[in-house]
């Protein structure tokens, strides 16, 4: 699904724009240590992870299915469909980014454990 920052409703639009160097990567840092991060996220139907940057490499997995849509920093909209166990890379080269939102599209929670890699190409952002 594409669409423009035209399209958006104005406090996601704002919520963006603030949110430029949110590293808050899920609802619940868990473990960290000097070499990587590990949180939680847990998301009840209709409800959403606010905007927030990814700089580092990270994996994220599915603990339950479910589906989810997604803002993007370029305007881009996009939903997906996960099933328990379902695994994701992502890396990013230096000065190399996403920033995205998470919303619970689906009828039951969505649960997640991301990893992510604090020795790689960018600095951890301030949590």
């Amino acid at each position: 699904m594409q669409n423009t920052f035209a399209d958006w409703p104005e406090a996601l639009v704002e919520e963006l724009a603030a949110s430029q160097q949110n590293g808050r990567v899920g609802s619940k840092l868990v473990s960290e240590t000097d070499t990587l991060r590990v949180w939680h996220l847990h998301i009840a139907p209709g409800e959403r992870l606010k905007f927030h940057r990814h700089v580092l490499n990270y994996f994220w997995t599915a603990l339950t299915a479910g589906r989810a849509r997604s803002h993007y920093g370029d305007g881009r909209i996009a939903e997906a469909v996960y099933a328990a166990g379902d695994t994701k890379h992502f890396s990013f080269n230096s000065g190399e980014s996403m920033i995205h939102d998470l919303e619970n599209i689906g009828t039951e929670d969505l649960v997640f454990v991301t990893v992510e890699f604090k020795l790689g190409s960018n600095s951890p952002l301030t949590l």
